[in-house]
């Protein structure tokens, strides 16, 4: 059986057949939000989706990247805010090989989430590897739920960082490899079904030894559905009413 089906970041552009998983998803109906790591690749995005029905860009500036030439990405990434909804990947990363530029990523956020706020209507999705407590400290003071919508992708706290974060209004993306983690199966009950959005996180996370592409949502709807005893179908239809009251949010 087919289903509607949603994956809220996947990074298309990084793709070798870039195009060509564009033009995939387009034709399979997949809501496919391509999320980019910085402002840069955007703009490529944007000229190839802006006349589809299922694919949107997401405006990026990836922690894992903040280095020397990162003021003149936020540069770039300030004067292109205005033409987008939709901003990621973008949050902070304190995992062993990224924690000595911690403190650059914490300006670099900042000011992504006050401009956010100043805009008003923005949709974002964070990566927040080992900073759960940081970025929500972050979200907190500076994006008012009236102001805007944090999607944590590939969420890796605890239950009591989750439980703060469904307090702040916060949605949650959970893809294949976090749903195939035992550990995980009892954080993933405590989420309440409506802030459960799918992804795939491709072409990083894998299936079958080769990179998730956006149709292998389905396999996340499947195990989704097995975590919460919810069949497949009843949990597409959920995953989609997720994704307009998300969007009629904001």
């Amino acid at each position: 059986m087919t289903y509607v089906l949603v994956d809220f970041h996947c990074h298309l552009d990084l793709y070798p057949d870039f195009e060509n998983v564009i033009k995939e998803s387009e034709h399979a109906g997949v809501y496919t939000l391509a999320v980019t790591t910085t402002p840069r690749a955007w703009q490529r995005n944007n000229e190839l989706t802006k006349r589809l029905q299922y694919v949107r860009p997401a405006l990026g500036l990836h922690p894992q990247l903040v280095g020397k030439n990162t003021a003149q990405e936020l540069i770039l990434w300030e004067q292109l805010l205005p033409q987008t909804k939709y901003i990621g990947e973008v949050g902070l990363d304190s995992g062993p090989d990224f924690f000595r530029t911690l403190n650059e990523q914490k300006k670099i956020f900042e000011r992504i989430l006050t401009l956010c706020s100043a805009a008003g209507g923005k949709i974002l999705s964070v990566h927040a590897i080992r900073s759960v407590s940081t970025v929500l400290d972050m979200v907190e003071a500076l994006l008012p739920r009236s102001r805007g919508v944090v999607v944590l992708h590939w969420f890796s706290g605890t239950p009591a960082q989750a439980q703060r974060a469904i307090e702040l209004g916060c949605y949650f993306s959970l893809n294949a490899p976090m749903l195939q983690n035992k550990r995980s199966e009892s954080l993933l009950r405590l989420i309440p079904l409506d802030r459960l959005l799918t992804e795939t996180d491709g072409p990083f996370a894998r299936i079958d030894d080769r990179p998730s592409r956006p149709k292998d949502v389905a396999l996340v709807v499947k195990l989704l559905g097995e975590v919460r005893h919810v069949a497949s179908e009843e949990m597409s239809r959920q995953i989609i009413t997720n994704l307009k009251k998300l969007l009629n949010e904001n």
